[in-house]
């Protein structure tokens, strides 16, 4: 497989994974940019935009591990804050993420890590077969 092919997989399958289990978790379909417009997620007492603004400032990892510390895996809302969070981050593309000691490929392992701690790891399934 070339780099760019193995690039473009990976980001269609992180859309995949974050559509779906967005999906899944708030039983509607997953339309970005209604999220964009209302984004009512608030984890650890933070809003989504908070998350996302320390992703802005290359502090990805910090942003990954307040979110993942403080998120109850049980609440479909705090969740998909966090399926959120890694769409977003997915979108900043190869070279910031590099820049800023991340990879698309840690945001599909974050992705497939969300799943199985909210119970929902048949969904990464389903995106495999």
């Amino acid at each position: 497989m070339r780099y760019d092919d193995e690039k473009d997989y990976i980001m269609r399958m992180i859309k995949e994974t974050a559509g779906m289990l967005f999906s899944v978790l708030m039983g509607k379909p997953y339309v970005s940019v209604e999220m964009q417009k209302e984004n009512p997620y608030v984890v650890y007492g933070k809003n989504l935009e908070e998350y996302k603004s320390m992703a802005d400032q290359g502090k990805i990892n910090e942003a990954e591990n307040m979110l993942l510390e403080g998120i109850d895996y049980t609440d479909r809302r705090e969740a998909a804050a966090a399926v959120l969070f890694y769409q977003y981050v997915s979108e900043k593309g190869e070279d910031f993420l590099k820049q800023n000691n991340y990879s698309m490929e840690e945001v599909l392992e974050g992705l497939k890590r969300l799943a199985e701690q909210a119970g929902l790891e048949e969904v990464c399934g389903i995106l495999e077969d």
